[in-house]
């Protein structure tokens, strides 16, 4: 059976430093990606490949 499923997503503000912002934005630009695309995907990656204190 055909099921439509929905992705929930939410607004949050983050502030960021100018040329960190300037370089999200030239890279998305170049993968013709948005910039919240990009930042979600660095964010889950980061997340995914952080070393945990009890990783030691």
């Amino acid at each position: 059976m055909f099921e439509i499923k929905k992705t929930e997503f939410v607004n949050k503000t983050f502030r960021l430093e100018k040329d960190l912002v300037e370089r999200l934005s030239k890279c998305s630009s170049e993968h013709s990606i948005s910039v919240n695309s990009l930042v979600a995907q660095c964010c889950e990656y980061a997340l995914d490949h952080m070393k945990l204190e009890d990783d030691k």
